[in-house]
């Protein structure tokens, strides 16, 4: 896209909010009287990081209004996150309806928790918005966001609020009292090795973060799914929503889960035919903090930088905004509504729907002998039914000993790799990890949607977890991962209240592996990984039965574990088959 226009830039510009707090914006406009439609951003990561994509909309004939979040950089009052986004995000929309150079059309962009402010702003009615595009975020800030299957996002959560929020929130408390300058070099020192903050217990009472960001012992004081969740989570309110949206995701993404089913759940139940109609995604091979990039994703380099697979992510923004913000007929409506990029085939492929409706799913069985411990164990995977010779398989859980995480849906710890694919051997070499592998492909398969795991088990303890990993077997013996997922035990009947196991009682679980697109060649083999610990990526579970953010190592329990698979227990994952 060519620039139009010479663009002038106004920084700083103070917005005020209802209670007289003013927020801080940068305004990016086309040096042309008139008015214009506007993109907002709204994010409490400093309003300099999108600049390069404000330039180029404001030189296509947008104005664009990047504005620092409530206590946020420039910007006046307290930081606490998620539940001024609402009224701020409403007051924003209004006040650029007003300025002499808004023609009243809004449309917001922005990845992660900027995604989350467009939701919210959204969901509050805010006058004049037409169109977001909401990148890598989330439909609901417990499940999927905060938890997941009721486990708490320990890496995700902590590294999160001490790399990217409470530094911000240490730095302005420096710079009205600098003798607190101590307090801002220990936050640093500790983000320097955070594994060292995911291996505390308990979970919460940090001094420095209960002083920094008191709303993380605040969620942790929250694990069941209730009030403090429903007021500004987005699923469940799609019928109050009217927007244009283009739905961003990548397959390593911490927020997989929450994009698919926004676009789902929009497409069938927003406000108006219109909207429901005027739903786009997009999900492509990256993790949270590659979004767009022509990067690898971990060790796996899905080739975007060739000529097949290049995108340009700011252009698909762009295209979006002059259809659903300019009413130009330039072609978006005749396109397929579902753009999803194809791993192992490494192609970018368009779609009608989510899921595939000519998706068929299969039902793979647990298969072993009483010993699949490890990727040396005798476990297999296959779509025959078990038998009732079967013996089930067992391990031992101990808290203080968890499965290490490695690669997968990680984001913000800066001292690590920020997720995608890891070689998982090292990982199946422990004998707590359970490993049901396929024989060798005949053919190229490829496995695209929803992935779902139904597990039969019972447990020496009151509570526990159940962990699942979907992983590629590569002929020369290297183990790529896909997808995971996990379920802690209390919250098998939903994740609003708590119930306690009989141990030794045999239970059924779901656990929710969300998605993943992956064309397995010939020779390759698919293997599920089951186990109770995936550490630090979710907290561990002490079995107690007790308050687990409050759980010291002193009282954690070891869980002897067993994972049934017979016709009367018939554990299996379900797969998405596309056939050509």
């Amino acid at each position: 896209m060519v620039r139009q226009f010479s663009i002038t830039v106004d920084n700083g510009v103070s917005i005020p909010m209802r209670d007289g707090v003013r927020l801080i914006a940068d305004i990016y406009r086309p040096a042309k009287p008139g008015t214009w439609p506007v993109i907002l951003q709204r994010t409490p990561y400093g309003r300099i990081m999108p600049s390069s994509f404000a330039i180029r909309a404001a030189g296509a004939g947008y104005v664009v209004v990047i504005q620092d979040t409530r206590g946020r950089w420039d910007s006046e009052g307290t930081f606490h996150a998620f539940p001024n986004e609402q009224r701020d995000g409403f007051d924003t929309c209004a006040w650029i309806c007003s300025q002499p150079w808004s023609n009243e059309r809004i449309g917001m962009f922005g990845a992660s928790y900027v995604g989350l402010t467009q939701w919210q702003a959204a969901l509050a009615g805010a006058p004049g918005l037409q169109a977001i595009v909401p990148n890598v975020t989330a439909a609901d800030y417990h499940e999927g966001w905060t938890y997941q299957g009721g486990a708490f996002e320990l890496s995700f959560n902590k590294s999160w609020t001490m790399t990217w929020l409470a530094s911000d929130t240490a730095r302005r408390l420096v710079a009205a009292d600098p003798s607190q300058q101590a307090k801002l070099d220990a936050l640093y020192d500790r983000t320097d090795a955070m594994e060292d903050d995911f291996a505390q217990m308990p979970l919460a009472g940090d001094p420095l973060l209960a002083e920094l960001a008191p709303y993380y012992d605040e969620w942790l004081a929250h694990p069941d799914h209730g009030p403090l969740w429903d007021r500004i989570k987005v699923d469940g309110n799609y019928g109050q929503l009217d927007q244009a949206v283009l739905h961003c995701g990548a397959w390593y993404d911490i927020f997989l889960g929450g994009t698919l089913l926004n676009f789902q759940e929009m497409q069938k139940g927003a406000k108006t035919a219109t909207a429901q109609a005027n739903q786009r995604l997009l999900i492509g091979p990256w993790d949270h903090m590659t979004i767009g990039n022509a990067t690898p994703v971990g060790t796996y380099d899905p080739g975007v930088r060739s000529w097949h697979a290049t995108i340009d992510f700011d252009g698909i923004h762009l295209r979006f905004y002059d259809r659903h913000l300019r009413d130009l007929d330039n072609g978006l409506d005749g396109e397929d509504p579902v753009r999803i990029f194809v791993m192992g085939e490494n192609r970018w492929r368009s779609e009608m729907e989510w899921p595939l409706a000519r998706t068929l799913y299969v039902d793979y069985f647990l298969h072993s002998h009483g010993a699949a411990n490890t990727l040396h164990g005798d476990g297999t995977l296959s779509p025959e039914e078990p038998g009732f010779g079967e013996r089930p398989d067992h391990y031992i859980y101990d808290p203080l000993n968890p499965v290490p995480t490695a690669g997968g849906a990680l984001c913000c710890n800066e001292a690590k790799s920020n997720g995608g694919v890891e070689d998982q051997r090292h990982v199946e070499a422990r004998s707590d990890v359970l490993c049901y592998t396929t024989a060798p492909l005949a053919q190229p398969t490829e496995i695209t949607g929803p992935i779902t795991v139904t597990l039969f088990a019972a447990t020496s303890a009151v509570d526990t977890d159940w962990t699942a990993k979907l992983v590629d077997v590569c002929p020369c013996g290297c183990v790529r991962n896909l997808t995971d997922g996990i379920i802690r035990a209390r919250y098998r009947q939903g994740t609003s209240r708590q119930v306690l196991l009989t141990p030794g009682e045999i239970y059924e679980y779901t656990i929710d592996l969300w998605a993943t697109s992956m064309r397995f060649p010939a020779g390759h083999q698919i293997r599920l990984e089951i186990s109770s610990s995936n550490f630090p990526r979710f907290d561990r579970n002490p079995n107690t039965g007790g308050d687990i953010a409050t759980a010291t190592r002193e009282e954690c329990v070891v869980a002897f574990q067993t994972v049934h698979h017979t016709p009367e227990y018939p554990s299996r994952i379900t797969l998405p088959m596309i056939h050509d």
